[in-house]
């Protein structure tokens, strides 16, 4: 399924002459793969659980929040016991904007610097599909999951509250099951965060489009790492390992710029024999 979802892309540009609606379905098309590919291992929920990681990220978070859980610690400084406050909301929703803001990043600059959309479809897609790698081989809990399983205080203890849950069920009603369904897909890929890689790496992009882009980048992505930790969504280990995987890609874009460059013209004249 992988390997079908992946070609698609490509026969696409040998199907279809460069337009817009070309790259956006192009791109449509890749983060099909990504879903497909990404949804696949919670095909078989047992299983996964069986091969799941749940105690090595709350124990370097232990060590990087010097004795206590960032998440942990961040609940306790600002959440109410059995409340979504106000400020609790806008953070959820900073969460559930996460769906568009990648692409969204793509979108704009394919408007509006589209001397700059191959770059930047380029390096985004690459941090959603490396990203898999971490997913597949080491599937890891987040802290809300290995909280309800008593991984972070005694048995039955909640210790990390999964406050996005909280307010989706109070927000979307009957709705929201069905919406978490089709939305959480694999709730056990957790390492890389790629909520918070995608976000940084769009962050970046947008620098390099202009000042006033970045300034929205860079105000979207800090908001998202703290939500993402203060909500239990992922530990601060997750956003390092996902910052590590975003500023490696960009550092290795410039040496395989010439790689893709091949592959960009073998396509090219695949296509210009499709449609002689």
């Amino acid at each position: 399924m992988t390997a079908a979802a992946a070609v698609a892309p490509v026969a696409l540009c040998i199907a279809m002459p460069r337009s817009r609606r070309r790259d956006v379905a192009m791109c449509c098309l890749q983060m099909y793969a990504y879903t497909v590919t990404y949804q696949m291992p919670n095909d078989d929920p047992e299983a996964l659980e069986r091969r799941v990681h749940l105690d090595y990220p709350w124990r370097v978070d232990r060590v990087l929040g010097a004795g206590v859980l960032p998440n942990v610690r961040l609940q306790r400084w600002f959440a109410a016991p059995g409340r979504i406050r106000r400020r609790d909301q806008v953070l959820v929703w900073s969460h559930w904007l996460w769906f568009l803001f990648p692409h969204g990043t793509v979108a704009y600059v394919l408007l509006r610097r589209p001397e700059r959309f191959a770059r930047t479809a380029t390096l985004t897609y690459a941090v959603f599909d490396l990203g898999l790698i971490g997913y597949w081989a080491v599937p890891t809990a987040p802290p809300w999951y290995a909280s309800m399983h008593g991984r972070l205080g005694e048995e039955g203890d909640i210790a990390v509250r999964r406050m996005m849950v909280e307010h989706g069920r109070a927000f979307w009603g009957d709705g929201w099951e069905p919406l978490y369904r089709v939305l959480g897909g694999n709730p056990l890929a957790a390492m890389p965060s790629l909520h918070f890689a995608t976000s940084l790496m769009a962050a970046h992009l947008l620098t390099e489009a202009g000042p006033v882009e970045g300034a929205v980048g860079w105000t979207y992505a800090s908001t998202l790492g703290f939500a993402l930790v203060y909500l239990g969504e992922h530990y601060l280990v997750d956003l390092l390992v996902g910052t590590a995987l975003t500023e490696g890609i960009r550092a290795a874009a410039p040496r395989m710029a010439p790689v893709a460059a091949r592959v960009g013209r073998t396509v090219q004249a695949l296509e210009r024999r499709a449609m002689a």
